[in-house]
């Protein structure tokens, strides 16, 4: 099994962070809601609450910093539940001014079921903060009446010039000499008496003048409390006839301990004008091995959920760009394959194989079928094979070695696409007592897919995937623009899963071209689907000839074609393109559609329109053990899918001897030989309408390619087919084993 690189998981751990990070900040600055002066609301709503009383409660809280896990999560609860009349943050609400801690806090705040008041602190205003808070929630410094008492909110970043603050500041409380006032200004004017985790000088109010000229206002005006927040802890003193309480633990930055810790302070004023606080620890006590662990935990925490958003992106990017450099420079690349590798101890035991597939018989078409020939070979090699697969209404009733899953829904106007349940742990269980060497996956998502890439490398045994189809094509069944799933995300989708597997199967060098363009670094093999090619030819002509009475085909050419009728097999191009053929030939002919669709209605409706009822017929579905006499009955094959990457039933038509006129593309490129085995031509309806004209009229022509064709199918017989595939899964193991 491969192993993962420690670089490579953290390039993509890198990766991860950088997009969430970016996507995070471009919805906070372009999608999420606009918000402006927001404390014009909250002053009406407080003043409406307070409107019949004098008493009211409220709280203090300071260096929220953006905490969600703090703040949000464990203290809003609680303060929308202590009966308070609103909320005061005494600044550092925002752990920096960037736009997205303005929108983050918003959004936290929008849990209050009271109203609240920002104090324009430090973190508000550092980044450009300044413009931010005013735009959002308004001035910088301001007042408002809440019941008989006064708050007023100060600038002590320097934004706003202090003189002209205490100015202000004397002005108004010389109007109102008789109420309450209670202050805030996010830097603190007195030091503490016990030091702050981290304290700083700039942690207080500067200038030296400012704070003095502030003091004498408060001294003079008899204010009764001053709140400021800025210090990671709880102080509460008194000079004078007033007290003075620094709050610093609503989310921020602590340590856990007697100092500092979270908390909030209540603020509760009587109808008679009486004061009285508390303050109000957000947890009990633990002994002291939690109380050092949950220090540490709440260190780590805030450090890097709080405040550093942008350093992590930084850090990220770094990590990212440093990762890419060193696998670019310092990681020796081989780009050949190992031809060392022995895979001979594998080759010489038998195998069990396990394979995962999303359709499978009595579903018709190319994977099914596809899977129950290599079954049938690799079990005539004496392996052992498990397939987990859909169950269907029609299903066999004993099979051995075969797991139907149950469907959570079917889709296609006939139900033909079944998705099945993925959920259930007895797929795990039955597959891990299947011991399975190798997993084989046919699909690139859900059952043939994701979920038996995922028990692969639960089993630690290697996984192979064969691409059978071209996703591209069929952007009609998927609830997407189809531009976008042509275009981009089918891409994305092989190429991503195909990295992840130990090897891709393909059966073209056209299709192994077009994986790595897309960039699939895995190994690939190339390896054609098997034919049941001796069955072709033991095919009795009196089969054939009841066949044709059966039909009343007299002396026509007859065309047959396989397909699936749906969109992506391009079956009005070829429907259009008979219609061309009548008008330009004069020899009769029969076209024979075999194979069942959700669109056999409306082509059949395509067909009545242009009155090609003799010459078109929708044949239905026919049974599997019967297609070798129905090629038989042909003399030359058609098709116009583009959607394949092999096309097994052209193989198919060449081992009953049938030259083919095909559409170019990727599956066909590969198999029809221009001139030699049948035609290919471009997606022009006159150009490939011309090739079938010359195989209806030219019947030495027809015969030559008929031989050429029957010789070219016999070296993909089934029985060679299961032992190159058997040699790709003891490369793989052989591989696997090595790392």
């Amino acid at each position: 099994m491969k192993s993962r690189h420690p670089l490579r998981a953290l390039f993509y751990t890198s990766l991860s962070i950088v997009l969430l990070l970016v996507g995070y900040k471009a919805y906070l600055n372009l999608f999420a809601p606009e918000f402006k002066a927001l404390h014009t609301e909250q002053v009406a709503l407080i003043s409406d609450s307070l409107s019949d009383s004098e008493g009211f409660s409220f709280a203090v809280v300071g260096n929220i910093n953006n905490s969600v896990g703090v703040f949000e999560d464990q203290m809003i609860p609680v303060l929308n539940q202590a009966d308070l009349d609103f909320v005061v943050s005494a600044g550092n609400a925002v752990s920096g001014g960037g736009e997205d801690k303005y929108r983050a806090i918003h959004g936290t705040l929008s849990h209050l079921d009271i109203p609240y008041l920002l104090t324009f602190g430090e973190n508000e205003y550092e980044n450009f903060g300044s413009y931010r808070f005013y735009d959002h929630f308004g001035p910088h410094f301001f007042s408002v009446k809440a019941g008989g008492a006064r708050l007023i909110f100060l600038d002590s970043t320097g934004k706003t010039p202090w003189q002209w603050q205490i100015r202000w500041l004397n002005d108004l409380l010389n109007q109102e000499p008789n109420r309450l006032r209670f202050l805030f200004i996010g830097h603190p004017l007195l030091e503490p008496e016990q030091e702050a985790p981290f304290e700083q000088d700039e942690d207080f109010l500067e200038p030296p003048e400012f704070r003095q000229a502030l003091l004498e206002a408060i001294a003079r005006h008899d204010i009764d409390m001053v709140f400021s927040a800025n210090l990671s802890l709880y102080s509460d003193q008194v000079r004078g006839n007033t007290r003075f309480i620094t709050t610093g633990g609503a989310g921020g930055l602590v340590l856990n301990d007697d100092t500092s810790f979270y908390h909030y302070v209540r603020v509760d004023v009587s109808e008679d004008g009486e004061v009285s606080h508390s303050l109000q620890r957000l947890e009990g006590r633990q002994n002291p091995v939690l109380s050092t662990l949950e220090s540490l935990w709440f260190f780590v925490y805030s450090l890097f959920y709080v405040g550093y958003v942008n350093f992590i992106l930084l850090v990220a990017v770094f990590v990212l760009i440093s990762t890419k450099l060193y696998s670019a420079i310092f990681v020796e690349k081989d780009y050949y394959p190992d031809y060392d590798l022995d895979p001979q101890p594998w080759l010489s035991r038998p195998l069990r194989v396990a394979m995962f597939t999303n359709n499978y018989l009595p579903f018709i078409g190319g994977v099914p079928i596809s899977i129950e020939r290599l079954r049938k070979g690799l079990e005539t090699l004496g392996d052992t094979i498990l397939i987990v697969c859909p169950r269907y209404r029609d299903q066999p009733q004993q099979e051995t070695n075969v797991l139907r899953v149950p469907s959570l829904l079917s889709m296609g106007e006939d139900r033909e696409f079944r998705l099945a349940n993925i959920f259930l742990s007895r797929i795990r269980k039955r597959v891990k007592a299947f011991k399975p060497d190798i997993i084989h996956l046919h699909h690139p998502i859900w059952l043939g897919g994701s979920l038996g890439l995922f028990i692969a490398r639960r089993l630690k045994v290697p996984a192979v995937y064969t691409y059978h189809t071209r996703l591209e094509h069929y952007a009609h069944f998927v609830p997407l623009p189809g531009s976008l799933f042509r275009n981009l995300i089918s891409h994305e989708l092989i190429k991503h899963f195909a990295n992840k597997c130990n090897g891709v199967i393909v059966p073209t060098y056209s299709t192994e071209e077009y994986l790595r363009m897309i960039g699939v670094k895995s190994p690939v093999f190339v390896q054609p689907t098997g034919i049941e090619y001796q069955r072709f030819q033991e095919v009795a002509d009196e089969d054939v000839r009841k066949l044709r009475d059966s039909l009343n085909i007299v002396d026509e050419i007859v065309f047959v074609s396989v397909s699936r009728l749906s969109n992506e097999k391009n079956i009005d191009f070829m429907i259009d393109a008979i219609d061309a053929l009548r008008r330009r030939s004069d020899r009769p002919f029969r076209f024979l559609m075999i194979g069942e669709g959700h669109q056999h209605e409306r082509l059949q409706q395509r067909i009545d329109e242009l009155e090609l009822q003799d010459c078109f017929t929708l044949v239905g579905s026919i049974p599997p053990d019967e297609m070798a006499t129905w090629y038989h009955l042909g003399d030359a094959f058609l098709f116009a899918s583009k959607s394949e990457t092999q096309g097994m039933v052209i193989l198919e038509a060449m081992a009953a001897g049938l030259p083919v006129v095909a559409v170019r593309s990727s599956g066909i490129d590969d198999v029809v030989r221009h001139g030699f085995n049948g035609f290919k031509t471009p997606e022009k309806q006159d150009q490939w309408c011309e090739r079938v004209r010359q195989l209806l009229e030219d019947d030495a022509l027809r015969q030559e390619m008929a031989d050429h064709a029957l010789e070219f199918a016999a070296d993909y017989s089934v029985e060679q087919f299961a032992r190159d595939i058997r040699e790709i899964y003891a490369l793989t193991l052989a591989q696997s084993s090595s790392r």
